[in-house]
């Protein structure tokens, strides 16, 4: 995912593109608090360094790899436009050949809210359409309260969403994220969950 020449410019938030269908709101929520505490007297220095990545598609649009959830954070706040690098350029494909490529290179999350396996099609063609799912907000929090270490591997956060998706109910989150949170911290621990990007778990052979 490195580019030899990256190229810096700024676009409209608006034009970006999701790679992805979900994100989790609450994570959303914390990137905008951290914005309001930056953009009084910071705010430009924070976008500069917070660069999104993107792939070129059709006509040059771009599409994001990364920063989803600071993305429609800073629109919802009022943000008009945030500064890119081009990883890739893309524009000459199809789309089909488009997406088959995104795909195979790990540059896309065709997963819906509920963890199932959506076509492309799914994916909504702006940030205002991306949905909820409260396991990704849970595997943030996890992450921050030490569960796992944060890793480069892509999309790494929506591999434990997954993992924790398939381990208790989602209404509990909803319930009390908080309880939820503190049951995910002993799952996080399990060798069960060994094979997860950041795994910080036991490392004794009785564990």
């Amino acid at each position: 995912m490195n580019a030899r020449e990256p190229k810096l410019v700024t676009v409209p938030l608006v034009d970006l593109h999701p790679t992805q269908i979900s994100v989790g709101m609450r994570e959303v929520a914390i990137k905008r608090q951290g914005w309001r505490q930056e953009k009084t007297d910071k705010a430009s220095l924070y976008l500069g360094k917070h660069l999104i990545p993107v792939i070129l598609g059709s006509q040059e649009q771009p599409y994001v790899l990364d920063h989803h959830h600071l993305c429609r954070a800073l629109l919802d706040e009022g943000v008009e436009k945030v500064a890119i690098t081009v990883i890739a350029n893309l524009s000459k494909l199809e789309d089909d050949h488009f997406w088959f490529v995104m795909d195979n290179r790990g540059w896309m999350h065709p997963f819906d809210e509920k963890g199932d396996r959506q076509s492309y099609q799914a994916i909504p063609s702006d940030l205002k359409g991306l949905k909820n799912d409260s396991y990704r907000s849970l595997a943030g929090a996890l992450r921050r309260s030490g569960g796992y270490a944060k890793d480069t591997t892509p999309f790494s956060e929506f591999l434990w969403a997954d993992y924790l998706r398939r381990q208790f109910n989602g209404e509990d989150i909803e319930k009390d994220f908080d309880a939820a949170l503190k049951k995910s911290l002993v799952l996080a621990r399990q060798k069960q969950a060994s094979y997860l990007p950041g795994w910080c778990g036991p490392l004794s052979s009785n564990a």
